[in-house]
Order: C-alpha cells, then sequence, then structure tokens
C-alpha cells in the first residue's frame, strides 16, 4: 500500500490536516509532488508522528517536540535536561492549581452554608473589590 497522506493519516489516526499543520511548521518532511499522483510518504513518518503525539500527551509543547526530535541518541543529557524542565514546569502547575482549586473549594463551601435565596455568596465573594488598588 502507497503511503500517501491519507493513508498516513490513517495509520497514525490524526488528521490530514494535523499532518499538514506538522510539515508547515517543519516537524515533518514534506514529500515532493510527482507530475500525476498523490505524495508517498516514507514509512519512518510513522514512527515520527506517534513519537510526535506520545510527547503530547507527555505534556510537550510542538516546539519542545522540534527540540526533541533534532537531537538524536548521542545527545541523551541534552534530552534529560529537556525532561526535567518539563517535570518542573508541571510541578509549578501542579502547586498553581492546587492553590486554585484550594480557593474555589472554600468559595464553593461559603456557598453550601450560605443558604440565603437573597443573595449568592460565591458571586458576592468573587464580586468583592477589597483587594483593588483604587
Amino acid at each position: 500500500m502507497k503511503l500517501t497522506i491519507g493513508n498516513l493519516a490513517k495509520q497514525t489516526e490524526v488528521t490530514v490536516e494535523t499532518i499538514r499543520y506538522y510539515q508547515r511548521i517543519g516537524l515533518l518532511d514534506e514529500p515532493g509532488k510527482p507530475l500525476s499522483g498523490y505524495r508517498h510518504y516514507p514509512p519512518h513518518t510513522i514512527a515520527r508522528i506517534r513519537f510526535i503525539k506520545r510527547a503530547q500527551q507527555a505534556g510537550f509543547t510542538l516546539k519542545e517536540i522540534a527540540q526533541l526530535l533534532s537531537l538524536d541518541d548521542d545527545h541523551c543529557a541534552d534530552v534529560r535536561k529537556i525532561a526535567e524542565q518539563k517535570c518542573q514546569q508541571i510541578d509549578a502547575q501542579i502547586k498553581d492549581l492546587t492553590a486554585l482549586h484550594n480557593v474555589l473549594d472554600s468559595l464553593v463551601k461559603g456557598c453550601q452554608n450560605d443558604s440565603s435565596a437573597e443573595h449568592c455568596s460565591l458571586i458576592n465573594a468573587l464580586s468583592n473589590n477589597s483587594d483593588s488598588k483604587s
């Protein structure tokens, strides 16, 4: 079976537009187009797309994935450094999300404890301008 863009998309479970986007941003090479017919992709393109998708699932951005793809097995220390930086970013996000969760949770509990039908304590708390410096 010839590996056209449609076949490549099916085998890697991405859309044709995703493949075209990866080509535009330089993550994938675009094969030359024959005078008549369709472009044919080399088989290793499947592995490359799967690498991109797995890296995205691990939290890497496409820019970071481009960095990873530019390195080879001889640059394991560089890859490790990129992964360590990603772990630090994720830890910071977890900390921020935990703080956000705690604030929202206390607002919800305040709302549950205030059964007044005249106002919503959660809306009042969010509308409170006591923190503004005007």
